[in-house]
């Protein structure tokens, strides 16, 4: 399956951001589903994952603030990210959970005033 993340940009303390995450390839529907990010000089770390049922589960750090959707028929899936902490920036990637050994470009997400 092919990924391509996108709707990452600038968002001041606070503020929401939702990146898409687009399959192709034809298995999306059948496959789990996580967001991850990669901060700099970090290690790339699972934020978010999403079964083909669409049960959820999140990292502790993102809770309450952090929810992923997908809709199969559009092999697609969304991170909508609320309440972003400043911290620089990192680098969201949609990967199958456990993720798979190729990964996309992913969509840069920088939380700064």
């Amino acid at each position: 399956v092919q990924l391509v993340e996108s709707g990452g940009g600038l968002v001041r303390p606070g503020g929401s951001l939702r990146l898409s995450c687009t399959a192709s390839g034809g298995i999306f529907s059948f496959l789990e589903m996580g967001w991850y990010r990669q901060a700099p000089g970090k290690e790339r770390e699972l934020v978010a994952s999403i079964s083909r049922f669409g049960t959820t589960d999140y990292a502790d750090s993102v809770k309450g603030r952090f929810f992923v959707s997908r809709d199969n028929a559009k092999n697609t899936m969304w991170l909508q990210m609320n309440n972003l902490k400043v911290g620089g920036k990192a680098v969201y990637f949609c990967n199958p959970f456990p993720a798979g050994p190729t990964w996309g470009q992913g969509t840069q997400v920088t939380v700064s005033s």
